[in-house]
């Protein structure tokens, strides 16, 4: 990072990230100023990720399983999400 006066200029380079069609239209939709503001939290989120030791697939696991569950997911759920049809 270099300073220019009192403001930090970050030099940036592009990642292009897969996303479901409805979190991209959403990131499309917001204002320039919002877009900086996901952009900055994405950032910081992915450095804290890969900064840290890896974790064991099954504790990587159960916290998404808790997650789900918090909002409502359960295993009748997903069966029937997984289910061929």
């Amino acid at each position: 990072m270099t300073v220019r006066g009192y403001y930090e200029v970050m030099v940036t380079q592009a990642i292009s990230i897969p996303l479901d069609p409805a979190t991209a239209t959403a990131y499309e939709s917001v204002t320039d100023r919002e877009r900086r503001q996901l952009q900055l939290l994405l950032r910081l989120r992915l450095r804290e990720l890969t900064e840290q030791p890896p974790r064991p697939l099954a504790d990587v696991l159960d916290e998404a399983a808790r997650a789900a569950a918090a909002r409502g997911l359960t295993g009748d759920i997903l069966r029937d999400l997984l289910a061929d049809d």
